[in-house]
């Protein structure tokens, strides 16, 4: 019996997947890090420095994806998955045909630079975390983006995005190697920054918002969702119909700003101050205040339609929208204590 169990444990060792994963010191990344070490994965990163967030298991590569003239990294041997996450942080610069450069150099051309050598060293599936930016800032009222609507931005992002997945799919044709390419919506969860953290930082200190009215919709993605989602992609087996295909997900309950901020007071047992403001009055406040495109976000409609994800793969939310900001004050909660 113990020898029946030993060589099951060795079958289970040599069948192990092996996983290679870009960003994985960033929110998204550390989360999927996380996620493929507890279900047992083979796991590999590039990183910049070592970090010690890693246990011995993970095997760390150190690598600066962005001299992409110099890469040639031998780390890809055995893996059978690549997932890519990292990418271009946001570039403060008025100049957009500066702007569009870096994030072509650090997004589109980091990421077929990466593609190409997976590909040649036999790896099988290629995951990108691309973004909803691809199809723009804004749905009409009670309309939704679908994965196969023409794409229409002018974001410099979302343009480097845009043509990194059309090379992506290029060579997925031209080679043996699979690709999926997943474009989420603004993803929150125990870690997040910006202005979702910044959101969470109002409500908690109890700043009065003149967002009580706003009667708008937005598909947003928990990062334990997405994550889900991404481990289910990783195994080909589970998900044979990803294969070259484009993936819009969200949590499947778009919410306006006025409810998103309630939830988020409930979450963290604080009482939101919300009063009614036309708006308006709102848009020409933040006009004044430079924040034309923070406004945009707060007032406008970004609904996706995930539906393709449910079809093709069966795929459902984990987590509820209450759930994962619970779990945001929670972990907030334990760490402040520490």
């Amino acid at each position: 019996m113990q020898q029946r169990l030993s060589s099951k444990l060795k079958l289970f060792i040599v069948f192990k997947m092996q996983v290679l994963l870009t960003g994985a010191n960033g929110f998204i990344g550390s989360a999927i890090a996380k996620s493929l070490i507890d279900e047992g994965y083979d796991l590999k990163v590039i990183v910049r420095n070592k970090s010690c967030r890693f246990d011995e298991k993970v095997e760390q590569h150190l690598c600066d994806l962005s001299n992409v003239k110099n890469l040639s990294f031998e780390g890809f041997a055995n893996v059978d998955c690549v997932i890519h996450c990292a990418a271009q942080a946001h570039v403060k610069q008025n100049d957009f045909i500066v702007s569009q450069s870096k994030y072509r150099i650090n997004d589109c051309d980091v990421t077929l630079n990466l593609a190409k050598l997976a590909s040649a060293y036999g790896v099988k599936r290629f995951i990108f975390l691309s973004s909803i930016k691809v199809h723009g800032e804004h749905t009409e009222p009670n309309t939704a983006f679908k994965p196969e609507d023409d794409p229409s931005t002018n974001d410099a992002y979302g343009l480097s995005k845009l043509e990194a997945e059309r090379q992506l799919l290029r060579l997925a044709h031209e080679s043996d190697m699979e690709v999926v390419i997943i474009r989420p919506p603004l993803v929150y969860g125990p870690g997040v920054k910006a202005n979702f953290a910044l959101m969470v930082r109002w409500i908690s200190k109890g700043v009065p918002l003149p967002l009580g009215v706003i009667d708008n919709k937005r598909s947003l993605i928990a990062l334990d969702n997405l994550v889900d989602f991404i481990l289910l992609c990783t195994d080909r087996a589970r998900s044979p119909n990803a294969t070259n295909q484009i993936f819009l997900i969200s949590d499947n309950e778009d919410v306006s700003t006025s409810t998103l901020l309630r939830r988020i007071a409930r979450a963290y047992g604080t009482k939101s101050r919300l009063f009614p403001m036309p708006i308006r009055l709102i848009r020409i406040f933040a006009k004044l205040l430079g924040k034309s495109d923070v406004a945009d976000r707060l007032l406008g409609n970004l609904q996706v339609d995930s539906s393709k994800a449910r079809e093709l793969l069966g795929w459902y939310p984990v987590v509820t929208m209450d759930d994962q900001l619970k779990k945001m004050a929670e972990l907030e909660k334990i760490s402040e204590k520490i």
